[in-house]
């Protein structure tokens, strides 16, 4: 057993992070990593199962079957691993993962709920535009976050297919060229994450990264207000220097 667990120490590691969905931050990403670890763990009997079940074939002593018989057993094999276990695990999955993407959703709030704030994300290759409707504030591959409201990100683009996903706080969204796609952001305590594009979007996919900063609620709207007061003018993140010239274009 501690062999076990010394082998696995390195995986598990893998389990946190600023970019990890095994490691929650709002209570949609908290649901998705939920229905991951049952996944995880259903397909993990399953297979133990069929491994058991594979080597007690294997010790077996072999007999004769009538032709009867071999028929008999091979309808009970194609019935039971061909029909049965794959619907009931298609309909556990289904069972709880209808409702959990539905609770991903940006439904109507419960009254007395804070309002969302709005934010609106362009994407372009390879960059993130986060602008702030409320101030007129526009970022570049930088989000900031109040803790304990949830923000509504308008997500767009401007050229191609892109995928806006911050793992920690929500699962993916696309950003396609024409339409705008909605996802609601709620972080539960102050931290530093990042978000991704996860949708290839040419050369420089890999850079199209976002810091994601999620504030204390009165130091956030501190924040907002001086913002607001000041006019503050766009600001350039800094570019990857292979990408400069073509960003510019």
């Amino acid at each position: 057993m501690a062999g076990l667990v010394a082998a696995s120490a390195p995986l598990l590691g893998g389990c946190e992070g600023v970019q990890s969905t095994l490691h929650p931050a709002g209570p949609a990403a908290r649901a998705i990593s939920w229905l991951w670890w049952g996944m995880f763990a259903a397909f993990t009997a399953i297979s133990i199962g069929v491994v058991a079940l594979w080597l007690h074939a294997q010790r077996r002593r072999a007999r004769d079957w009538s032709e009867e018989e071999a028929r008999r057993a091979g309808r009970r094999f194609v019935v039971a691993g061909g029909l049965l276990l794959p619907g009931i695990s298609v309909a556990v999955i289904l069972a709880f993962g209808i409702p959990i993407g539905n609770r991903l959703l940006p439904q109507p709030l419960a009254a007395g709920a804070p309002e969302p704030l709005r934010i609106v994300v362009t994407a372009r290759q390879w960059q993130w535009e986060v602008r702030y409707p409320e101030t007129g504030e526009v970022l570049f591959d930088e989000l900031h976050l109040p803790a304990g409201r949830p923000a509504d990100v308008q997500v767009r683009s401007e050229d191609v297919i892109h995928s806006f996903w911050v793992p920690r706080l929500h699962g993916k969204i696309d950003a396609v060229p024409g339409r705008t796609h909605v996802v609601r952001l709620l972080a539960e305590a102050p931290g530093e994450m990042g978000g991704q594009c996860a949708e290839f979007c040419g050369r420089d996919h890999a850079h199209m990264v976002l810091a994601v900063r999620v504030h204390p609620a009165e130091v956030f709207e501190r924040r907002l207000a001086e913002a607001a007061a000041a006019g503050r003018p766009p600001r350039q993140a800094a570019v990857p220097a292979e990408t400069a010239t073509e960003v510019r274009q």
